[in-house]
Formats: structure tokens, sequence, C-alpha cells
């Protein structure tokens, strides 16, 4: 009791030290590989960005993104909940599910509670969560746009709003375009607070190197992709220093799910499997949180974190009230993982975790360290029955222990069925267009 009650007059005097609320910039990749960042192991790309950003910050080596492909990793990411409970089943728009689908214009988004507690808000890169008028990013809470609807093997159309203003765009100048607006919006609205949200297209397929980064790396047109992404970056990092907004700007990178199978090139190892799977390369991917003078540096996590989680974390530390603008329509699953970020010595207050498969809907639980299929096919594995491993000893998934703990399977199923029955009763379907 002593601990906690110091841990929440920590926290209260943080909260009233701040006299504005910090800003916010979100960067996402599209298909980056746990491994393809030099901070995450890869011996060959150089990302000197994106490890000094590891080094000075916190570095999470247990985040998952929300699901195993786009949109759906997208809809966890912007409402804080599990995709299903905003109506998706399997597929992105565009593929498996059609393009007259989107996210709910009842959801709620990171966007508009932003937008609801007085910060200018801004999206420059892919969107994916509906190509439909009602569905688009200015009608989800975001004051600013400059997107692509879908992936950069989907569409050859850049949008600002309702506008088309290119077609088609080059997709090896995408990531300047993207980090160009993105510059353009944080030294216009520098003096105010604001969210922005720059989710890369890079280094999805076709992976096109820009020309200024074309042969430079020494892991071919990938690597190329992937530098040309850190640098740019640096870009950004650099305009928040020299406006003097470093110390005021949360800054988080992360990736939406993992590698691209037939991208050969980006790899997920230690891990097994990639985007689309629900073994852990297909959802666990680099994330990198700093906040420079607030958050320690140099703090490594393995604790389990969802980009579920980042909604409610960021509505604490920037004194957003998630109730404020209406009742939500269905529950937030994500929690606030901000004590485990400063490294205080309190319980972490996620414990479990359900997987999802790209196309064939929910897989596995992760509790603590272990992690169950019920179906053993799913994790590729022969024959009838459950999987379960222990992530700590067995990184790969390679040896199923369900036989020797009958009681552990017992009790993880029985919790993965109630997340699910809590699920399919608080959920709102997709958003659907009248016209396609």
């Amino acid at each position: 009791m002593k601990i906690l009650f110091l841990i929440t007059v920590t926290l209260a005097h943080f909260l009233c030290a701040i006299a504005q609320p910090p800003n916010v910039v979100l960067i996402m990749a599209d298909d980056l590989g746990y491994h393809d960042l030099g901070c995450y192991g890869h011996p060959k790309i150089k990302t000197p960005v994106l490890d000094q950003l590891a080094k000075k910050g916190v570095k999470l080596t247990g985040f998952y993104a929300g699901a195993t492909v786009c949109t759906p990793s997208r809809i966890a990411l912007m409402t804080g909940s599990y995709p299903t409970r905003l109506g998706w089943s399997k597929g992105v728009v565009g593929h498996i599910l059609s393009t007259n689908h989107g996210l709910s214009p009842k959801a709620l988004t990171m966007a508009e509670h932003f937008k609801s507690a007085g910060y200018q808000t801004a999206m420059s890169g892919k969107w994916h969560l509906g190509d439909r008028p009602s569905f688009r990013p200015h009608r989800q809470g975001f004051d600013h746009t400059f997107y692509i609807n879908k992936s950069n093997n989907q569409t050859d159309e850049l949008w600002r709003d309702d506008k088309l203003i290119e077609k088609p765009y080059k997709n090896h100048f995408l990531t300047e375009q993207f980090t160009r607006k993105a510059i353009e919006f944080i030294q216009t609205y520098k003096d105010d607070p604001f969210f922005l949200y720059l989710p890369y297209s890079a280094p999805h397929f076709p992976v096109e190197a820009h020309p200024a980064w074309k042969g430079k790396s020494n892991y071919g047109v990938y690597g190329d992709v992937v530098e040309e992404m850190d640098a740019r970056i640096g870009e950004i990092l650099d305009v928040l220093k020299t406006e003097k907004l470093n110390k005021k700007t949360i800054v988080i990178f992360c990736s939406d799910n993992g590698p691209e199978p037939l991208t050969k090139e980006s790899l997920a190892k230690p891990f097994r499997g990639k985007k689309w799977s629900s073994l852990e390369g297909g959802t666990r991917v680099p994330c990198i949180i700093s906040w420079p003078g607030t958050l320690p540096s140099g703090l490594k996590t393995d604790a389990i974190i969802s980009a579920m989680d980042l909604l409610p974390t960021l509505a604490t530390v920037c004194q957003i009230e998630l109730t404020k603008i209406k009742s939500n329509p269905v529950p937030i699953d994500g929690v606030n993982v901000w004590s485990t970020l400063m490294g205080l010595k309190k319980k972490h207050p996620r414990n479990d975790l359900l997987y999802w498969h790209g196309s064939n809907g929910f897989e596995a639980i992760r509790v603590g360290n272990w992690k169950l299929f019920p179906k053993r096919l799913r994790a590729n594995f022969k024959g009838n029955g459950p999987a379960l491993f222990n992530l700590i000893k067995d990184i790969e998934e390679k040896n199923d222990l369900s036989q020797l703990h009958p009681e552990r399977v017992k009790s993880m199923q029985k919790l993965a069925n109630q997340r699910l029955a809590d699920i399919q009763s608080k959920f709102i379907p997709l958003g659907q267009s009248k016209t396609d």
C-alpha cells in the first residue's frame, strides 16, 4: 500500500508539473520486421537515428501491433480496442475486405480524443481504414490530412481530405512527401499542443528506393528504403530540436505488423512467422518511445505491451478524459502502461493478450510467459489438440508443452473464452458505405 501511495503521489506531482500537456508524434512503419533495425539486431541495415532514439529513450522488446495485417492493426491503434470490437473479422480494405467497408464513424479515434482536448491533429501517410467519404481521416478527428487510402500496392492516388491531389503518385517519393507535410504541420502549430500521426507506407511492397538513396545501403533496395525512413525521422527530430520542442514532445516509433512474407529481405528474427501469422513474428514488432527529460534514458522492457495500450497511456499523460466527447460505443481494451515506461517498480497492468490471424480471426492467447494455440495447426504443428509454449525459454515456439501442463492449458483456454465472449457481447459492426 505504501508503494502504491508513493507512485500515486509521484504521478500526481508529475501531472501537476506539466504547464502544457506534451505534443505527440506517433510514427508507424508498414511491414517493418522486428529484426529490421540496427538497435533490434540487424547486421547490415544502418538506422542511426532510431538507434539513438532507443539509446536515449525506452526500447520495448515485448511490444505487439494491434493485429497481423494493416487494417485491423490500425483499428486497434486508433481506438485502443481489439479490432473485432469494431466489426473486423478478416482481411484488409481492398483485399478480402471490400472497399465499401471501413472503421465505423461511431468509433472514437485517438485523433478525436486529442482534438477534444484542444490539440491540433494531423495525419500524413497511409490510412487504410476506409476509402469512402464517411471513413476518411478528416472525418475521424484529423484536422489536417495528406494520405494514400490503402497500401502502396493497392492504390496510385494521393489525397488531402476529399481532394485527389496526385494520380499517379511516385511510390519512391512517398516517404519524403509524408515527411515534408509532417514538418510543415509541426512548424505551423509549434505554439499549440499537437498530435501528429505519421504512418509511413514504407517498407511495404513494392519496395522502391528514392533516387538519392538508391544503392546506398549494404542490404539492397529494402535496406535503402529503411535507411531513408530512418533519415527522414531524423529530419523530424531535428525540427523538434530547432523549434525547442524536443523536451515537450513524446515521440513513438513502431511497426503495424510483422514483415511481408513475399518480401524475403525483411526479417522477424528470432521469431517464427511473418505478417498474417499469429506466431510471434506476425505481431511482435519494434517500438521505441522517447520523451527527453521525462522518460528514462536507455530503459529496455520486455513487458507485454500492445498498440492498444498507447491510447489510454497517452490520455493519462496528456490529461485527456476519454469519456469527454461522448460515450464510447465499445470498451477500451488497452491499459495505461505509463508506470512501466517510467521504470517504476509497480506491477505491470497487462498480463494477457489475444492474437489474431489476418484472415482466420482468433488463434492464440498469451498469459504471462505462456502462449496457447487452442488448435495446434495454427502454430504450424501437425495433429489435433492444443499447442502450448513458454515464450521466455522457447521464443521460436518450437517446443509444445501442452501435454506437460494440462491445467495451464485449461485455465488459458477458459480466459480466452471469457475475453472472446466479452468482445462478442460489446461490439459494433464495421462501417459500410451504400455505394461501392
